[in-house]
């Protein structure tokens, strides 16, 4: 495992708390934004992209 399989971990868990904070404070921009870590966190988790790499990536996809 690199650093960036363990740093997607961390943004996992990160996702999930945030997600969970939100539900706690009916807040839902903070449950969108714990949903998008958790996003990043499998994808690096998978492949040991950084975070930025793979936002350039969905990014490109999101323009064709």
């Amino acid at each position: 495992m690199n650093q960036e399989q363990a740093k997607g971990k961390w943004n996992q868990l990160k996702g999930k708390v945030k997600k969970i904070w939100g539900e706690l404070t009916d807040d839902d921009l903070i449950k969108a934004e714990g949903s998008v870590d958790k996003l990043y966190g499998i994808i690096q988790e998978k492949f040991g992209d950084t975070k930025e790499a793979i936002k350039a990536k969905l990014d490109k996809l999101h323009l064709k």
